[in-house]
């Protein structure tokens, strides 16, 4: 079974520069992604960053830069407000990698998934981290065309470049997946 999984598309993630100047193509994209999805019977698994004021939970450059993002309570921390995603999994994540700490490779198994199409923010760092490890427990990847990218267009295409040679990750469209 496949499910769709939607990586830190948050307001504090996609408000600054240059990702705000994404946002909107990337709203439309995971839309289309997420429509899909419901027509298709696929869950749709939403993963955020969400921290606590306690910085022991934080990233290392966020301690050494005092700079957190996403804390808990805050307007930064939510899904974009222009998003309707309706997950039928949440994982709130610390790290990264949606894996990391979270009960997310349970509850995929309990949702019998084989096959992740994963979408989100930023293509390097979050999103490579978490398709790295869904591989490391066998499960298959596909990149969702558009619903990825970067505030940094040469580790975004460095990112999928990596990904589909070191893990047979490709970027699909939904009409892909429609054969």
């Amino acid at each position: 079974m496949r499910a769709l999984l939607l990586i830190d598309l948050q307001e504090d993630f996609l408000d600054p520069p240059p990702l705000a100047e994404q946002r909107s193509d990337l709203v439309r994209a995971v839309q289309r992604w997420a429509d899909w999805a419901r027509d298709h019977d696929v869950p749709v698994i939403e993963a955020r960053t969400v921290l606590p004021e306690d910085k022991s939970t934080w990233a290392l450059n966020m301690r050494e830069d005092d700079q957190p993002v996403v804390l808990e309570g805050t307007q930064g921390a939510e899904t974009l407000t222009e998003l309707d995603l309706r997950p039928d999994v949440e994982i709130v994540k610390r790290r990264d990698d949606a894996f990391h700490g979270t009960d997310l490779l349970e509850r995929l198994r309990a949702l019998d998934v084989d096959e992740l199409i994963v979408g989100g923010v930023v293509t390097e760092a979050c999103l490579a981290m978490t398709a790295a490890t869904a591989y490391a427990h066998d499960l298959r990847v596909l990149i969702a065309e558009g619903a990825v990218t970067s505030a940094d267009r040469d580790a975004h295409d460095a990112a999928l470049k990596w990904l589909r040679e070191q893990y047979r990750q490709d970027v699909v469209s939904p009409e892909d997946l429609d054969d």
